[in-house]
């Protein structure tokens, strides 16, 4: 299919790329694993792997059962997801550029020899050898700035400061487990309330709003979770509720670096 574009990974912050590559006319087809661990839910085209469809701003992608399917509805101009971690369908496709957006902080496989144009989003690839360009993901001054040499930024763990609040913003799991989820997406959180729990074969623990605010993002209900796993995220400006259903402001500045290399590199080599 000519200009298509393959995306390994269907989270809020690739949602964000995705949802731009398809706005300015591209298609694209949405790779995921078969039990994607998105956050921010509801803004995050991995949920169609649950649920068949998901439906972020004004843009629905479908989950295909397989590649035959997946060529059909691309062929029909849908947005789809196909569950293909390892990427095995590229090989099939021949797509023009390949995004490698898992934000897994290394490289899961994602090679030049991919496509005619690689892209990647953070840290754990070298622009130029892994891939042609890579899209700084960190917050600050250089936030969806291309990189045609070197490395994105290294993954520090802290998130980025909203109202004044950082690192107490992001909640990770106590205990391995189950996720019990007991509140839900949007809804409005004090510091120390149960906002979940995690049964383990020793009991349960109870996972605990660590600000007043609003719960912007929560992992599944039923979720397997490892100790220190990141299961929600909480927004302290209350106020903001839209912003549990909208893509981020983040995820479209990198969508924009994204969109930038892909137009100058299909441009420089005319593909």
């Amino acid at each position: 299919m000519k200009d298509l574009i393959v995306v390994r990974g269907g989270g809020d912050l690739a949602t964000g790329t995705i949802y731009k590559l398809r706005k300015c006319g591209f298609p694209v087809l949405v790779l995921e694993t078969g039990a994607p661990s998105a956050i921010r839910r509801n803004v995050a085209f991995s949920e169609a792997v649950y649920q068949g469809s998901q439906q972020v701003e004004d843009m629905t992608c479908r989950l295909a059962n397989s590649l035959e399917q997946a060529r059909q509805w691309l062929d029909e101009n849908q947005l789809v997801l196909l569950v293909d971690p390892a990427g095995e369908a590229i090989a099939r496709l021949k797509p023009m550029a390949v995004v490698d957006a898992i934000l897994a902080k290394k490289n899961l496989g994602t090679h030049r020899e991919m496509a005619p144009i690689t892209v990647a989003l953070g840290p754990g690839f070298t622009a130029g050898v892994d891939v042609d360009a890579v899209v700084e993901t960190k917050r600050g001054h250089n936030l969806g700035r291309v990189l045609w040499q070197g490395t994105a930024a290294p993954n520090t763990g802290i998130p980025g400061v909203i109202a004044g609040y950082g690192k107490e913003r992001v909640i990770h799991s106590p205990a391995e487990g189950i996720l019990r989820n007991v509140c839900k997406i949007t809804d409005t959180v004090r510091r120390g309330q149960v906002i979940a729990a995690v049964e383990t074969a020793a009991g349960t623990v109870p996972v605990e709003a660590t600000l007043d605010g609003l719960l912007r993002g929560l992992i599944r209900d039923d979720y397997p979770v490892t100790k220190g796993f990141k299961i929600a995220d909480i927004d302290p400006r209350v106020e903001e509720y839209q912003n549990c259903f909208t893509i981020s402001d983040k995820a479209r500045c990198i969508a924009g670096g994204v969109l930038e290399a892909v137009i100058q590199l299909k441009g420089e080599r005319g593909v």
